[in-house]
Order: structure tokens, then sequence, then C-alpha cells
């Protein structure tokens, strides 16, 4: 405890415990000295004593306040990261069986963004005061695997699809449903976010990876904090029912405005759902400029608030549920160039059952999914490669095969985890004719989805060896948790070893005819 005393007009502070109190400096004392030139020196050594007293004192409050705003610095931005931090809600989502989801993205991404139509803070403003948030606008954010582009999926939110049966995050089961529409994936029966990532996975065939949830509010606040978004319209607008009133022309949106902006269908196109949607994708097309452009990234103010409204606005999975990992996922969608970035809405057609309703329209639909699933860009986005040499070995065109290992020699064990008896033994005796040789059947492993190959350190090239040999994915090959230079490699039989694996199907080169797309950079693009 600190001790203020007064002491000769100064305060003296008494050290933390267990720290031993400085002893006072006596002041500089000249010894007694014969009259005349004596006195003189000792009254300039007196003089030379109290200058390095001074300069002393001045050195320890300039390190001192240096000190106080390197903490105070720190301090701050650690008070930016809890605040940051405390805005964001996260989710567990509850997926089920991993061996009945798609094949895993591998480096590339796919963010499921959700724009509830939840009224929850806004009052009557908006009709439906009690509505639960249904998924009024859902997007597929596809970001390439080497970030070079990205392919937004615009999902219509009067799809009729199958809705699977899924668990909440409160462990409530809900059933699921063989055709209703799709924006009842989230809100109804208690569904939440979850439930309408599986939804997407089972309808798409893609697997996702995260999701982000805005809702109402989230739109106002991002487009006031960006200092407004510009948008066009090739026409004047006047909606009674999103209550904007626009005239033709460009304009900056913010606030109450640009949400109704987005919300408007009844004035634009054919007045529903599938006229809105373009809407939505030049207003994001817009804010994603907006947030890149210089006037918005060297501007601190800008950036607080923009940080500031996003985490408050957005609900997220668990596994991007901090600041660091949001942020992680930001860089990487930033390193995708605007003009790099394709929005474009699912083919699709009047459900015959409801004239109000829509369905896909196949084979366009899929064909788009496997563009996605496959990491096709539907931009032009890097140089094609050269042509290929007349005069090449055949062995420099062709698709390169598993590393050259001596597999011989490859120590390999295998366990059987697929939850039905009897598969390690046919496993061996496959990869025996295949030439690993010492391949041996190993005792059964506890139950798991997906089949795996783990290695310990410089066995990398044999795994990779294995895993081509049966046709596995590039991440079923791990390294071993556990090092043990005695051990060999290791795989364990999954469930989805008793599938026989489909031949893949080639990935489409060329989108579906008609598409109705939107370019990120396309600033002419206006509600028309």
């Amino acid at each position: 405890m600190h001790e203020e005393q007064p002491e000769s007009g100064r305060y003296r502070v008494d050290p933390a415990p267990g720290v031993p109190r400085q002893r006072r400096r006596r002041a500089a004392e000249a010894p007694e000295a014969p009259a005349g030139e004596g006195r003189r020196d000792n009254r300039r050594r007196a003089a030379a004593a109290a200058k390095r007293t001074r300069r002393r004192r001045v050195l320890k409050w300039t390190a001192g306040t240096g000190a106080l705003v390197l903490v105070a610095g720190c301090g701050g931005a650690y008070y930016l990261y809890r605040h940051f931090n405390d805005n964001l809600t996260s989710v567990k989502v509850e997926l089920g069986d991993e061996a009945e989801r798609p094949k895993a993205a591998g480096e590339a991404l796919n963010i499921l963004v959700i724009g509830t139509d939840s009224r929850e803070g806004l009052g009557r403003e908006y009709g439906d005061e009690g509505s639960a948030g249904h998924a009024d606008t859902t997007l597929l954010f596809h970001i390439s695997k080497d970030r070079s582009n990205a392919t937004v999926i615009s999902l219509p939110r009067d799809l009729m699809v199958p809705i699977p049966e899924c668990q909440n995050a409160q462990g409530k089961k809900i059933p699921g449903s063989p055709r209703d529409e799709f924006n009842i994936s989230l809100g109804q029966g208690g569904r939440d976010a979850g439930c309408t990532w599986k939804t997407v996975e089972k309808n798409t065939g893609i697997r996702v990876d995260h999701f982000v949830q805005v809702n109402f509010q989230a739109v106002k606040t991002l487009s006031t904090a960006v200092g407004g978004v510009e948008v066009c319209a090739a026409k004047d607008i006047n909606d009674s029912d999103s209550h904007l009133k626009m005239t033709k022309g460009r304009h900056v949106v913010q606030g109450e405005e640009a949400l109704a902006f987005v919300r408007t269908r009844h004035a634009v196109g054919f007045g529903g759902d599938l006229s809105r949607i373009p809407l939505q994708q030049q207003f994001i097309s817009s804010m994603i400029r907006k947030i890149k452009s210089d006037d918005t990234l060297t501007s601190p103010t800008k950036l607080f608030k923009l940080a500031d409204a996003a985490t408050k606005a957005l609900t997220v999975d668990s596994g991007i549920g901090s600041v660091d990992k949001l942020k992680d996922l930001a860089l990487d969608i930033s390193k995708v160039d605007t003009k790099n970035i394709t929005f474009a809405t699912v083919p699709v057609l009047e459900d015959p059952q409801n004239k109000n309703r829509v369905i896909f329209k196949q084979p366009d639909a899929k064909q788009l999914f496997a563009m996605v699933a496959g990491d096709r860009s539907l931009t032009e986005t890097a140089t094609p490669p050269p042509a290929a040499d007349p005069a090449a070995t055949p062995a420099a065109t062709t698709p390169a095969a598993a590393p050259a290992v001596d597999t011989k020699d490859v120590q390999l064990t295998v366990r059987n985890g697929s939850g039905k008896r009897g598969q390690s033994g046919p496993t061996v005796d496959k990869l025996q004719a295949k030439g690993f040789a010492k391949a041996a059947v190993g005792s059964d492993a506890p139950v798991t989805a997906t089949t795996t190959v783990t290695y310990q350190a410089g066995q990398e090239a044999a795994a990779n060896a294995l895993a081509a040999a049966l046709g596995l994915p590039g991440d079923a090959v791990k390294p071993a948790a556990k090092a043990d230079p005695k051990a060999g490699l290791l795989l364990v039989l999954g469930k989805d070893a008793l599938t026989a694996p489909a031949a893949p199907a080639a990935v489409p080169t060329e989108a579906p005819e008609d598409l109705q797309r939107v370019q990120a950079d396309d600033t002419d693009a206006c509600a028309k």
C-alpha cells in the first residue's frame, strides 16, 4: 500500500511489500576545507553533484512517461479486443454424421451467409413483430483455394427443397420435411442456422465450413459505419411495402434507406423475390468496394465503427466465434480482387404446384453447384497455361502420379473403424497386391466416419502414396499426434470405406447459359 506523507514539502512513497526501502541520498556536503581556493573547489563539486542528480531525475521521468504510453497502448488494444470479442454471438452447430456430409473443400472456403428477417428489437416498424426470423436472404460464399476468385450463389427464399432433420444448439431435434420452402429451414419449430447449414449441404452437394448470420439491424448499422453505400436505380422506385422512394439515378444510402433498398421487391422487376436478389447483389458488391477503398481503410474512425457494428451484428458458428478467427477469415476474403468476385442466382423454374414458388432448374443448378464444389471460377482470373510442347515427353504432360516410393518396405498397420467386422483383412490383401508387402492387420479401432492415414516424421511421402493407392483425398493424410520412431504408417478404415467411391465426375468448365450474375466491380449495375 502506498502511503503519502509530507516531508520537506515533498511526498514520500513507501515501496510495495517485499521491496526494500531505498536509502535516502544525503545532500552533497562539501568537506570542511581551508578558506580560499579549497572552498571554491568544494562549491564546484557540490554544483556538479546537484547537476548529476537533476539529470538522473529527468531521465527517470522520461523513461516513466514512455512506459506509461506503452502500457496505455497495450491496454487500449486489449480493451478493443475484449470489446469486439464481447460483441460477438456464437452458436455451436450440430451437423450429425460426418460420413453423410459432402466432401471437404480442402483449402477452399465455403461460408454460408444468412440474412434473417427477424424483427427482434425493431418493434412494429417492419410488420410481423413476433416473427422468429427465417432465412430471408441466403448466400453461399465460395473463396477459391488460391484466393484468386470468389463465387457467391444466391438461394431464393421461396425455393422448394427437402429440409433434413436437424438438431439445434439447445439439443432439440426438429423433424425434416420432404418438400418445403427453403426459408423455413431457419426459425420454424426452433430451427437455427445449423439447420439451414444442413439444408444447403443436402441440396447443393457443397460442404459448408462456417456460417455468418445477420439481421435487419446489421444492414442499417454497417451501411452507416462506412459512411453510406452507392446504389443505382434504372427507374423511379416507390415501394410502399419497403418504404423506399428513390428517383432514377445514383444514390448513397445508409441506415433506414439502405434497409429499404435491399428489401424492395414489389416495385422492381417482376415484383417477387427473384427481382429483389439482383438489388441485394448490387448493394453487397458496392459495400465490398467501399470497405476495400482507401476512404475506409485509412480512417481509424470508420474502421472502429465498422468493426464495432459488424461484431455486434453477427452471429457466427463456434469455429469462428472469436475476433482472432474472424480476423483470419476476413483476411482470406480480402485477398480476392473485387473484379474476380461473381454473384450469381441459382437457376430456377416456376414450381408446377405453386406459381408463387420456384424449384431448381436442372441440369443447370447441378452444373453451377459442381463448378463451386470443384473450385472452378466463374471469372477468368489467371493467364491460361502455356500450350503443351510437342517435343515434351508423355510424363511431362500427363497428370501427376503418386509419389515415387518403394512401397515394399513400408511398415503399415490397418485397423478397422468402420463399425462392420472383417474389413481389415481384405484391405490388407488389396494393399499387398499394390506393393505394400508389409501391410498387416491391427486391432479394431473405435468407429469413425472417415478413413485416415497417420504418419510419423519422415514418412509423409509413403503416406501420400498409400492415400493415392486407395483413392483417398489429400486431407485424409495427417501427421501423428504423438511421435513414435518405431511406428509405421497407420491406416484406420472409417464408415466411408464401406461404400465404394464413385468415379469422380468431371468439373464443368463453363457456367449454365443465361445465368443471372453480377460482378462485384460493376459500378454500372442498376435496379430495374
